[in-house]
């Protein structure tokens, strides 16, 4: 009798496509299921691995075949993508994923926790809400423009001279109802926003891989709380350099014959993290370049110099690159952030005797 070894799933709400596989990777079954009777299925199924595409539920399906006692697997859409035949569809999506999860260099998602889900679930909802926040701020300023009113762009000068714009004689009545709706919901969207901080912040004070990310100059509550929710194990990367590549801050590399070929920073990867990183690397320039010459650390001449070769932005991504490599280091080898840290490296001489 035939043993199955595989069972790739493409996922979604309400139907399933399978392809099962044997220990020859020849296919044994396909199927198309119902939500229902894809459970049904999926109760009676022997042990065996089964492979999904990192997606929505995707996480919670990987801990629920993990339960039954499957080895669930998770796999990044852009590496499924090379398998699939010509042609896109639930059948060829279900068999690509498992021809992919038999690969032994396939790299695989970290199935996340139900408590992981949750604090992530808050950093959804605040990043939608301060983007309904921005939207609601931009779609209001440009109205007023025009009635004549211009507002700088800041939204502090925004809500605080919304007071005055709704006594302001240059607007008819209609136009200070609305910016009356405009002042409730932007005070309700702050409201939501500061309990949302609320949360993250409580998370962050809680988990110990927050607390000891935090300890890095650039890394607060948010980035902090977000890592530690996001990354499950930072062992399932093999190096800093991996994991700054799966937050998409290196570059594109399109090398042959030798000769290595750079391009720009890729962008891939997990998107909230890395501009949370990025968002902070800015308060590290900043605190850099403010930093008297003699007063600065190693590190930040290293990122002064940087700034004056390369510019603003290059020196932000750097930044944010050089912190995920250490966030990285502090991860996996379960340590705290050392800022001496480079004077013990191997390949660093030693320093000299202090002078009495």
């Amino acid at each position: 009798m035939v043993q199955l070894t595989t069972v790739g799933i493409d996922l979604a709400k309400d139907v399933f496509a399978i392809c099962v596989l044997d220990a020859t990777g020849a296919v044994l079954q396909r199927r198309v299921l119902r939500r229902d009777a894809f459970m049904r299925w999926a109760e009676q199924l022997p042990r065996c691995r089964v492979a999904m595409e990192a997606c929505g539920s995707s996480h919670h399906w990987g801990r629920w075949f993990a339960a039954l006692g499957h080895t669930a697997r998770l796999i990044p859409a852009e590496f499924v993508k090379p398998f699939r035949p010509d042609g896109k569809n639930d059948a060829a999506d279900a068999e690509a994923i498992s021809v992919a999860a038999r690969q032994p260099t396939m790299r695989f998602v970290a199935i996340k926790s139900v408590e992981q889900q949750a604090i992530l679930a808050w950093h959804s909802v605040r990043n939608g809400w301060q983007e309904e926040r921005t939207a609601l701020l931009n779609r209001t300023r440009g109205l007023l423009a025009e009635f004549g009113v211009v507002i700088a762009r800041s939204a502090d000068r925004f809500i605080s001279a919304l007071p005055i714009l709704i006594e302001d004689a240059r607007l008819h009545d209609p136009v200070s109802a609305m910016l009356l709706e405009v002042r409730e919901q932007l005070a309700a969207l702050n409201l939501r926003l500061a309990r949302c901080d609320q949360q993250i912040a409580t998370h962050a004070r809680s988990s110990d891989v927050a607390r000891r990310a935090g300890e890095l100059l650039g890394v607060g509550p948010v980035t902090s709380s977000a890592l530690a929710a996001t990354v499950p194990d930072a062992k399932v990367f093999r190096n800093g350099r991996q994991f700054g590549a799966w937050l998409g801050l290196t570059p594109r590399q399109h090398s042959s014959g030798g000769r290595t070929r750079l391009g720009h920073f890729n962008l891939r990867g997990n998107v909230y993290l890395r501009t949370l990183l990025v968002q902070g690397a800015r308060s590290t320039l900043q605190a850099a370049c403010v930093r008297g010459v003699g007063t600065q650390r190693r590190l930040q001449r290293w990122i002064r110099q940087l700034h004056e070769r390369k510019g603003y932005h290059k020196t932000l991504i750097a930044i944010a690159n050089m912190h995920a490599r250490m966030l990285w280091a502090m991860l996996a080898r379960d340590e705290h952030y050392d800022a001496d840290a480079w004077q013990r490296h191997p390949m660093h001489p030693p320093l000299p005797p202090a002078t009495t």
